[in-house]
């Protein structure tokens, strides 16, 4: 039969031995991962924190940078604005946030909302015009208004600004010290 009968009680017991400390050291190994993996988990949530700290500064950032821009900007493209309004903010009956708006512009009968980010993506697009749909409806003291959507970032990518556009919306990107209008000359915004 071989196998079997060559291996002495001792042997088995010593291998059995070795199991068993393979196998404690394993269980120490994973008791080990688990801790590291603890530290890590703690590392990672306060590294989100941090970014999540740093990306609402880079957008007050924009936001700073934009506001002094957006009267100029669109007067220039004969949209009579005067007052800008920062983080104007609609509130429910309990008072609780249900829409805010980076920066918003109004005069007379206009009035254009602003999202303000540091890198502009398709996805910010979409979600300022799920802000755009819902403006009227919060912010009833406006809803007499025509309504234009702009969105605003340190830098986009061509293919978003042309995105953004194709959704009409005013396009305003940081060049140089000055912000300024990507919108292409024969642009048409939407109104809501």
């Amino acid at each position: 039969m071989g196998g079997r009968d060559d291996i002495s009680w001792d042997d088995l017991k010593r291998m059995v031995a070795d199991l068993i400390a393979a196998g404690q050291e394993n269980a120490r190994l994973i008791q080990e991962l688990r801790e590291s993996g603890k530290e890590t988990d703690r590392q990672i949530r306060e590294l989100k924190r941090q970014l999540g700290a740093l990306g609402n500064r880079l957008g007050q950032f924009v936001q700073d940078m934009v506001q002094p821009a957006v009267v100029r900007l669109f007067q220039a493209r004969g949209i009579p604005v005067h007052r800008v309004y920062p983080n104007a903010l609609a509130k429910n009956d309990e008072g609780e946030a249900i829409l805010e708006i980076d920066l918003l512009v109004i005069n007379g009968d206009h009035a254009i909302a602003v999202e303000c980010k540091s890198r502009l993506t398709s996805e910010d697009v979409d979600e300022h015009l799920d802000r755009l749909a819902r403006f009227k409806a919060c912010f009833t003291e406006h809803a007499d208004k025509i309504l234009h959507g702009a969105v605003a970032a340190m830098g986009a990518p061509e293919e978003v600004i042309r995105y953004a556009e194709r959704q009409g919306l005013y396009v305003l990107v940081q060049a140089d010290d000055d912000v300024v209008l990507r919108n292409r000359p024969d642009f048409e915004p939407r109104s809501w």
